[in-house]
């Protein structure tokens, strides 16, 4: 297994278990413990976990704002399982717009399989990933998040609202019961709220990590969402609130 690969494994495990300990990792993966110290170093640099005494916790702050990059790497495999249910409901010809979100991201990979579509995105990065699809791009403009390779600001607010749309895909930090959906910077989630009111549909990606989760920003409320594709069936009382707010849920 390459050293990334492994790395990635112990995100996931992480991501789970909340902790990690150097003695298991080293008899799971049959590498030293130093090894996984050096991994666990690594990590702890971009910002996913804390070193404690024999091991890591995960870094859960509820304004933690990871780079792009680190939090793209986490959960992939569950991402791009989210994404192959999302690409159902995205059909030849429909108007989208889409977040900067590590999810959408994976979704718009996948859009090869689809043809003719306009997507609209405050996405840095996602021209280079769909400049040989032939689906007409928009980007926002804006001003450059860089941690999040996102636009924000006036400009892609204004661009924003010209435009009105079949559905908008976007994901978000955690999942409350109470507080609704949120996010970790205000920057993304006010112009993620103006997108809001200019699409037909609006599908929300969410792993099972992030419900029952706070963060810093409430982003929306859960009345306006359509649809919620997870990677899990979620508790019954999630199944209860999204029914009565009408939301269908896909997983």
């Amino acid at each position: 297994m390459l050293a990334a690969e492994r790395r990635q494994y112990i995100m996931d495990i992480a991501q789970n278990d909340k902790r990690v300990l150097v003695s298991e990792l080293s008899q799971k993966f049959n590498v030293t413990e130093e090894t996984i110290r050096r991994d666990l170093e690594k990590l702890e640099k971009e910002g996913i976990l804390t070193r404690t005494y024999g091991g890591a916790i995960i870094n859960k702050h509820t304004n933690e704002d990871l780079p792009f990059v680190t939090r793209q790497r986490a959960n992939l495999d569950i991402k791009q399982a989210i994404a192959r249910k999302a690409l159902n409901y995205i059909h030849d010809g429909e108007t989208l717009m889409m977040d900067p979100s590590s999810s959408s991201m994976e979704l718009m990979k996948m859009l090869k399989h689809r043809s003719n579509l306009t997507i609209i995105t405050n996405s840095a990065i996602s021209m280079h990933e769909l400049a040989s699809t032939g689906h007409q791009m928009i980007s926002t403009g804006g001003t450059l998040r860089a941690s999040s390779m996102s636009l924000t600001g006036t400009v892609a607010q204004d661009t924003v609202r010209k435009y009105h749309v079949d559905k908008l895909i976007l994901s978000c930090k955690a999942l409350s019961l109470n507080k609704g959906i949120m996010d970790s910077n205000e920057p993304e989630s006010e112009l993620k709220r103006t997108m809001l009111h200019q699409a037909a549909k609006i599908i929300l990606l969410a792993d099972h990590t992030k419900f029952d989760k706070t963060a810093f920003v409430q982003l929306a409320s859960f009345t306006n969402i359509d649809m919620l594709i997870t990677d899990r069936e979620p508790a019954p009382a999630w199944i209860q609130i999204l029914q009565d707010q009408e939301i269908e849920l896909v997983y």
